[in-house]
């Protein structure tokens, strides 16, 4: 060993060397103790660990998109367009991270699910609360579904209240309202806490945004990134519905729900609609 190599390996131990008892490692700083311990099979089947860990990730993914779509909306209210691009962006790349995720659980064959469903008592993803605030702020509101959540009233207010906020389409429609574009009082006043229905005045708006791209380059800007979350959003769906039907068929869900069933008339539900239709008007 030469001398420029031990005083880079003296180097290393000396770093590694740090002391920890008084400055915060990595795993302090992740809290790894907590997530790491937190995959509590209820068989002894090895491939229920697979199903744990991918929900587990999954939901962290989604709080994630949850704290960046908030923020978006946050930019877009205050007619601050431009950085709610690149957080409109890493939402997309999240929904990739989610959508590939299905591709990992369908390697659980239907034989392999059967060895341990029955130990999931009533759980359900239809009860994944951090999804329904997703499709809530993208604007697919239906109070009938946090019927789910009243056994757990602090979880139930939080629920209703995010019922009631303005989605990230209703922020979006409020910015073409500020840019002085003409939109019908049903669509600036509407009950925030119902699905979003398309509305005549809000496609002729966002038809003048496309039809001149340069005087309202920021407006049509965000109108493709909602375009793409709103695609990643179905393409989750999709995939979600399918990996359920490969696994378990048409089975009634374990949490009560149709299953399958449920997931394909979930794929109906179009997120941004207006952004779609005008394609065929351009």
């Amino acid at each position: 060993m030469n001398s420029q190599e031990k005083n880079t390996n003296h180097g290393l131990e000396k770093e590694i060397q740090t002391d920890f008892q008084k400055a915060m490692s990595y795993g302090d700083y992740l809290h790894l103790d907590k997530i790491l311990t937190s995959q509590h099979r209820q068989s002894d089947h090895h491939d229920e660990m697979l199903f744990i860990v991918i929900h587990q990730a999954s939901e962290l993914w989604m709080k994630l998109i949850i704290h960046e779509l908030t923020a978006a909306i946050k930019y877009i209210q205050n007619n601050d367009l431009e950085p709610s691009f690149k957080i409109l962006s890493r939402v997309s790349r999240i929904q990739q991270q989610l959508i590939q995720s299905w591709s990992v659980l369908s390697t659980l064959t239907p034989a392999e699910y059967l060895e341990f469903r029955d130990k999931l008592g009533q759980s359900s993803g239809f009860q994944s609360y951090q999804n329904r605030l997703i499709e809530f702020a993208l604007g697919n509101k239906n109070v009938h579904t946090l019927a789910v959540y009243q056994h757990q009233t602090e979880l139930y207010e939080k629920m209703q209240d995010a019922l009631h906020l303005p989605s990230i389409y209703d922020a979006a429609i409020q910015a073409l309202v500020a840019r002085g574009l003409p939109i019908d009082h049903e669509a600036r006043h509407r009950d925030l806490s119902k699905n979003y229905e398309s509305n005549a005045s809000v496609e002729e708006a966002w038809l003048t945004v496309y039809r001149n791209v340069d005087q309202y380059w920021d407006l049509y800007e965000l109108a493709e990134k909602l375009v793409d979350i709103g695609n990643q959003q179905q393409l989750w769906r999709f995939n979600h519905m399918s990996t359920v039907e490969r696994i378990i068929g048409h089975k009634q869900g374990t949490g009560g729900s149709s299953g399958v069933t449920y997931l394909k008339r979930v794929l109906d539900q179009q997120f941004f609609p207006e952004l779609w239709s005008l394609r065929t008007r351009l």
